[in-house]
């Protein structure tokens, strides 16, 4: 059976983003799935949910919004990328019609955000951290940028794990901080779990 690492992109984006692309081209030995995430936060979490009781992958990576969801993800190997803990706040800056960055399975080329959907997401943002056990605090890496403009949730990151690894980047991957830092870390996890 193929090893399978999930990969959970951030808001605005989807499961074709150009980082799942790259890391599968990098690690051809392992089938990485990047599903399209659904927006209300609580099927975003359901549908990671059952993607991970269903593939049992070797690793979880989520980036921004989508590592707040992989945070939750209890008893699973995961690096959280530049995690955006309080996505709703950034949210709430930019109500209304949204694009988004890559195509996405249904077809669906904007999305919306209403005051609704932030409250959602505060809701869950202030019970992330609840469940957090012993396993997950060994088993889970935060991945952060030095340069990341957008987010900076480091301090709190650290209040919960000690597994912390900064790159020279932004708050969006790109192709050679993908090579250079996040895939050696992958492969390094990966060796000794």
């Amino acid at each position: 059976m193929e090893n399978k690492i999930i990969y959970v992109h951030g808001l605005s984006s989807s499961g074709a983003t150009a980082s799942a692309q790259n890391i599968q081209a990098l690690l051809p030995q392992y089938q990485v799935v990047a599903p399209d995430m659904p927006l209300p936060p609580q099927q975003a979490l359901q549908l990671l949910t059952d993607l991970v009781a269903e593939l049992q992958p070797v690793l979880v990576v989520g980036t921004s919004m989508g590592a707040m969801f992989t945070q939750q993800l209890h008893g699973q190997t995961k690096i959280l990328i530049n995690p955006a803990f309080h996505v709703s706040q950034l949210m709430r800056k930019n109500l209304g019609t949204q694009p988004f960055f890559n195509p996405r399975k249904d077809g669906v080329m904007t999305f919306d955000i209403t005051p609704q959907l932030c409250d959602a997401y505060e809701i869950m943002e202030k019970h992330q951290f609840d469940k957090v056990t012993v396993y997950d605090q060994e088993h889970t890496y935060g991945f952060f940028g030095t340069h990341d403009e957008m987010v900076n949730c480091q301090e709190e990151f650290s209040r919960y794990y000690p597994h912390k690894v900064l790159f020279e980047g932004e708050h969006r991957l790109n192709p050679e901080v993908i090579e250079r830092d996040l895939v050696p870390l992958i492969q390094s996890i990966l060796m000794n779990s």
